[in-house]
């Protein structure tokens, strides 16, 4: 089971997470950024850029935008699907000091790409000066330290928060395997260990971790689900989540690496007779400063 590259797997999952993320929320930080010119936007882990690309078109027609990321590579790709994201939409992307403009349609985004390591956000500078501060698929790989350190950076910049298609823990497939849950238990264990982002991961725990320090620092915090449910024709992505969770649980517990293969064997077998359903649980928050 060779993994596939990251940048493969972000764009593979693109089109899920914008499908499941929650509009109400997006509202709401659209209309938080109500009335300033520029917004300013800060994207943490962005990897290849798609918290932008579904943002763009729906906050407010002028932004600066900072994305960081501590993989280089990603950045590169983030500038390459961007562009031809914007070319099917009619905008023009432009070199700009230190990233690259979007513009077109009465649009005029500006983005500096940082390449940074993220396991600590102790730099204020960061976040002076924000507007928004985002993140996509992150939370759950952070820990309950990190985001405390985030809530207060962003309480302390004045900055609403938008954070999206976080793991929860729940990962349902029809039909269903007696393996299921065993192999579930173990990638979310997998889930609490250290992904270099401030210590042990609050892995499944991260929704609700993010929800407590955002609170804790003073903010007023929504949230709902934004459950991926991947219909049996998305083959692909459904091979990359067994074949994922599969090789979290083999590295959990060697021990019955035997019985992860075999349940793995299973799950492709339902996927290539067509008939394989998979949710995958996230939750969307979007937190405001009380006035």
């Amino acid at each position: 089971m060779d993994s596939p590259p990251l940048s493969n797997w972000l764009a593979l999952r693109e089109a899920a997470d914008f499908a499941s993320r929650s509009q109400r929320l997006t509202r709401l930080a659209a209309a938080a950024l109500a009335g300033v010119a520029p917004a300013r936007v800060l994207d943490l882990g962005t990897g290849t850029g798609s918290n932008l690309r579904y943002l763009v078109e729906k906050l407010p027609p002028h932004q600066q935008w900072v994305v960081v990321d501590r993989d280089p590579t990603l950045l590169e790709h983030l500038q390459t699907r961007t562009r031809t994201w914007a070319a099917a939409r009619g905008y023009t992307v432009t070199a700009d000091p230190g990233g690259f403009a979007i513009t077109g349609n009465g649009l005029e985004c500006h983005v500096e790409t940082r390449q940074r390591d993220l396991n600590s956000v102790d730099d204020a500078g960061l976040f002076a000066g924000r507007h928004l501060v985002t993140a996509s698929a992150l939370l759950d790989l952070v820990s309950p330290g990190w985001l405390q350190t985030l809530a207060a950076h962003c309480r302390s910049a004045g900055a609403a928060a938008l954070f999206t298609i976080t793991y929860d823990g729940r990962s349902p497939c029809a039909p269903a395997d007696a393996d299921d849950d065993i192999v579930r238990e173990l990638f979310n264990r997998h889930q609490r260990t250290d992904k270099g982002l401030g210590g042990i991961a609050a892995g499944p725990d991260g929704a609700a971790a993010a929800v407590a320090a955002f609170e804790a620092a003073g903010f007023r915090v929504e949230h709902e689900p934004s459950d991926w449910v991947i219909e049996p024709d998305a083959q692909e992505l459904q091979r990359q989540l067994i074949d994922g969770w599969a090789g979290a649980a083999t590295e959990t517990a060697p021990e019955i690496a035997t019985q992860i293969a075999n349940w793995r064997r299973r799950r492709l077998q339902h996927v290539a007779d067509g008939g394989s359903l998979i949710v995958v649980g996230h939750e969307d928050m979007f937190a405001v400063g009380h006035s």
